[in-house]
């Protein structure tokens, strides 16, 4: 893959997009790893004790996957110099082998003074907004 750079990067160039499916033991090794054992994140009974429809995956792990495809797409991850999401809706992951499925996008939206550009990141669930007001600001040259 090609390093973007300010030369072949415009304003509304989309990133390639970013497919990912989430598991339950996704998210029991996303708890391992970030220590966050939220019972909300792997027992369905407390999930729906507090208004969920099922086991939710962690906003940080899906925040995180979203870096995933702006990484891929900068090569150099040191080039993602700030990333921020709100989260809108919670990815339900159910008890199957093939889990759910999260679609990851982005597209270029403008270059600040200070050189940095300005990509718009969306994740989609089910055909559903996952991230609402996702932006990261990247370096290009």
């Amino acid at each position: 893959m090609s390093v973007p750079t300010a030369g072949t990067v415009e304003l509304g160039t989309e990133l390639p997009p970013l497919t990912a499916r989430i598991r339950r033991s996704d998210l029991v090794r996303y708890a391992g790893a970030s220590g966050d054992f939220n019972p909300i994140h792997w027992n369905p009974r407390v999930a729906r004790e507090v208004g969920l429809p099922d086991v939710i995956a962690h906003g940080m792990y899906t925040m995180a996957l979203g870096a995933r495809m702006l990484t891929d797409w900068l090569v150099d991850p040191t080039r993602l110099v700030e990333y921020s999401v709100r989260f809108v809706r919670p990815v339900v992951v159910p008890d199957t082998d093939e889990g759910v499925e999260v679609r990851f996008g982005g597209k270029v939206v403008d270059k600040r003074d200070d050189g940095l550009y300005r990509v718009d990141v969306t994740a989609e669930c089910g055909g559903e907004k996952v991230f609402g007001a996702a932006r990261a600001f990247v370096r290009l040259d």
